[in-house]
């Protein structure tokens, strides 16, 4: 099709080429392909278009342009009405608007509406690269690919975003890139309603609602959804750690735990809570937060039925009936079903008391216990009170240890001898009697004269 000159009416009739005789547009079977369209270099009269008179230098812009206008092709399209003689059949239309695709790839089935195409994606499969770089030997199925490649060794980026300044060397790169800035979202996901700025993301995110992992660990078998993910753990099979904390010298697997473990050291908490405003360094951990808000607890105890907000409490609450105790002390042997449980015991050993009243200093081991003495030793609050004879304690456990007076109970047994106590601090005492020990000594020197 050789397209000379397009003389535009001003009122729109259909399009003609201008020539001895004049043509419709798009008289041949098919417009020649986007990369063959040849720049008019002796006029430089661009194609333009009737309906809102832009002007292009390529056809295949103006075929494509014409598109944006009409969308697809129908058989009584405004097109077909003003773009084509009225006696033009449709089997005349270039493929391109009609969306024919009569050449289709043997192996995937793929169509194309021309054989060049068609040639140029069996290479996919093949393997076949014609094409390949000077500099590190990578190779291309098409030129252009090539030419495209070789702006990463020279360094040369034609493409810069206005807004950052960023450079590419893709237009349809920096095209996408410029979303980010717009916040424009084109794929929108048919299952959720979740937009994406990319099509590949959109693939990647299909993958939650198909539950389809096409990539594998080769060590473990693991699967996952995206292929990258598997680099990463690799690492729990290699123990690389690459990533290390510039604080504390502490070494991670990948960039994000990194990034995230440094907000211990800054105190950043990024992340708020939209009910109470209480802040986190994790925006996960607002999800789980929020459970206290709305009371859910998804998770239940197979034995009991105890439910539970977290599925890690639910793993420690099943020790209580599994009997286990993971965690155990270096000083005495004792045991704990939880590490925290064992680390507070630890200051039993090493004395230490971490937390001290702010009104009179005193030291505590348990935050708990610190705040007991602030609201109630000081300010002579007692809120529990003895069913039986109305005495009132400021602590549960103080009421819980009054109540034996009543029941009799002695829940403390001296494993030597068989003696019973209400408190554990009385059998503690008693032990001694078995031991010998005596920990009071009198500082007084005795005179012998």
């Amino acid at each position: 099709l050789d397209l000379n000159q397009v003389n535009m009416k001003e009122d729109p009739e259909p399009l003609h080429i201008k020539k001895e005789e004049p043509e419709p547009l798009c008289m041949k079977e098919d417009p020649e392909p986007l990369y063959g369209d040849k720049v008019r270099k002796e006029t430089r009269e661009p194609f333009s278009f009737f309906k809102c008179s832009k002007r292009f230098y390529y056809k295949g812009f103006l075929q494509k342009h014409m598109m944006c206008h009409f969308g697809k092709m129908s058989s009584n399209c405004l097109v077909r009405k003003k773009c084509f003689r009225e006696n033009q059949k449709k089997e005349s239309w270039p493929r391109g608007l009609t969306g024919e695709k009569p050449f289709s790839c043997d192996v995937c089935g793929k169509g194309f509406t021309r054989k060049g195409n068609q040639t140029i994606h069996m290479r996919v499969h093949t393997g076949e690269n014609l094409f390949s770089c000077n500099v590190c030997g990578k190779g291309f199925t098409r030129k252009g690919n090539q030419t495209i490649h070789m702006r990463v060794h020279t360094g040369e980026n034609l493409f810069s975003c206005d807004v950052c300044g960023k450079r590419f060397t893709q237009q349809g790169v920096l095209k996408r890139h410029m979303r980010f800035h717009t916040g424009e979202k084109l794929f929108s996901c048919d299952v959720c309603g979740k937009r994406f700025t990319e099509q590949g993301d959109l693939k990647r995110h299909m993958r939650v609602h198909t539950g389809e992992k096409p990539f594998s660990c080769d060590v473990c078998g693991k699967r996952f959804t995206q292929q990258g993910v598997i680099k990463t753990h690799m690492r729990v099979h290699t123990g690389e750690k690459p990533f290390s904390c510039d604080v504390c010298g502490k070494r991670f697997t990948d960039h994000g735990t990194l990034k995230r473990h440094m907000r211990v050291h800054t105190g950043e908490k990024p992340f708020s809570c939209d009910v109470c405003g209480k802040r986190f360094t994790q925006q996960g951990v607002i999800k789980t937060h929020k459970r206290v808000h709305t009371g859910e607890k998804p998770f239940s105890c197979d034995v009991c039925g105890k439910r539970l907000t977290l599925h890690g409490s639910l793993k420690i609450h099943m020790r209580v009936h599994t009997g286990e105790k993971p965690f155990s002390c270096d000083v005495c042997g004792k045991r704990f079903t939880q590490q925290k449980n064992l680390k507070r015991h630890m200051r039993v050993h090493t004395g230490e008391k971490p937390f001290s009243c702010d009104v009179c200093g005193k030291g505590f081991a348990r935050e708990k216990q610190k705040k007991e003495s602030q609201q109630r030793v000081h300010t002579g609050e007692k809120p529990f009170g003895c069913d039986v004879c109305g005495k009132r304690f400021s602590t549960q456990a103080h009421l819980k240890r009054h109540v034996t007076v009543h029941t009799g109970e002695k829940p403390f047994g001296c494993d030597l001898c068989g003696k019973r106590y209400t408190v554990q601090g009385s059998l503690k005492r008693h032990m001694r009697v078995h031991t010998g020990e005596k920990p009071f000594s009198c500082g007084q020197e005795v005179s012998t004269d």
